[in-house]
């Protein structure tokens, strides 16, 4: 799609210096812009390679201008990239209709506008609501429920009994709503103990690729509105992660955490079972984490520990092989040997 700089600043919320009548054709970065391009700059040093790109215009902060290029100044560079990047390279749109190929419970409702795409199932009693989109291969159980504009990319599974809100995306591979890893022993085996419960998912939810959500044993496992999760992330069973909070790949939470909103928890970071963490949590890659986290708090580590602490331990730790030298020499001169 084209625009000129002033339509795209006003989109952007953003004001332009320079020709408001430049058409734009497309968005890229600086070292691969060429005529036409927009592209943008959070900081000085982005901005002047902006300005000896090949870029027609560029989106930066206040207090930016340039002698050679359109400028479009924007409150949060950031923000209005995201927005940008959505008006020239807008969602797919997926015409409402049932492939012929699409196996459909007798009883299921179905909204007239959905689109369900080759080789979908739908189950029993399972509600799908206005411009749902299931994307190839995608299986939705019986008495599922998928709130208005939500789409389920290809080969995506969501089990029996899943509440799935509305604008929610979740993407190829991921499983909704599988069976807990809950076991207890009796008379020496494993004795499986019955997932009963269900997935609730809020609105404006995204999860990505191969992630598995795992169902309550009772109840609900419960993922907030706005939180967004990377792939390959395990939640399981009985969880709940409070809104708008993130989740980067392979995270792994065992059963029954409580997560707060607006938490963020890095890659491969991994919480035992039954903790509780606090809002406006940030927890640091590879960290593992075995005790409660209060709000606003940063920890790292394995085990993980409030950030001050766990860097003092590192610092210690890098002075270690000096201080070994030292009590080995002092035992030497002690000792004699």
């Amino acid at each position: 799609m084209n625009f000129t700089t002033a339509e795209i600043a006003k989109r952007l919320d953003g004001e332009v210096l320079g020709d408001e009548t430049a058409v734009l054709t497309g968005f890229a970065t600086t070292d691969a812009a060429q005529a036409g391009d927009l592209t943008f700059a959070e900081n000085a040093e982005y901005f002047a390679a902006a300005e000896h790109s090949g870029a027609t215009a560029v989106i930066a902060g206040h207090g930016f201008s340039s002698a050679h290029k359109i400028v479009i100044r924007v409150a949060h560079p950031r923000v209005a990239f995201a927005r940008a990047l959505g008006a020239f390279f807008p969602e797919p749109a997926f015409a409402p209709g049932i492939h012929a190929s699409a196996v459909l419970a007798g009883s299921a409702q179905i909204h007239p506008t959905a689109h369900i795409g080759p080789h979908c199932t739908v189950g029993e009693r399972a509600q799908l609501g206005a411009h749902c989109v299931l994307q190839s291969g995608a299986c939705v159980g019986e008495d599922a429920v998928l709130g208005e504009g939500t789409n389920l990319f290809p080969h995506v599974t969501i089990y029996a009994r899943s509440v799935i809100g509305q604008r929610v995306r979740i993407h190829a591979g991921t499983v909704i709503g599988s069976d807990g890893f809950g076991y207890v022993l009796d008379g020496g085996m494993h004795r499986k103990v019955p997932q009963i419960g269900n997935v609730v998912i809020g609105d404006d939810v995204e999860i990505g690729a191969n992630v598995t959500v795992d169902r309550g044993a009772l109840g609900s496992t419960v993922i907030g509105k706005g939180t967004k999760i990377d792939n390959l992330v395990q939640v399981g069973h009985n969880v709940e992660i409070g809104d708008y909070s993130i989740l980067c790949s392979q995270v792994g939470i065992a059963g029954s955490v409580k997560l707060g909103r607006f938490c963020v928890l890095a890659g491969q970071v991994g919480i035992a079972g039954h903790l509780k963490i606090g809002n406006n949590v940030t927890i640091a890659s590879k960290s593992g984490v075995m005790h409660p986290i209060p709000d606003g708090q940063t920890w790292l580590g394995i085990p993980a520990q409030p950030d001050r602490q766990a860097k003092r331990i590192m610092i210690a730790l890098q002075r270690l092989p000096d201080l070994l030298k030292k009590v080995a020499a002092w035992e030497k001169k002690l000792t004699g040997n």
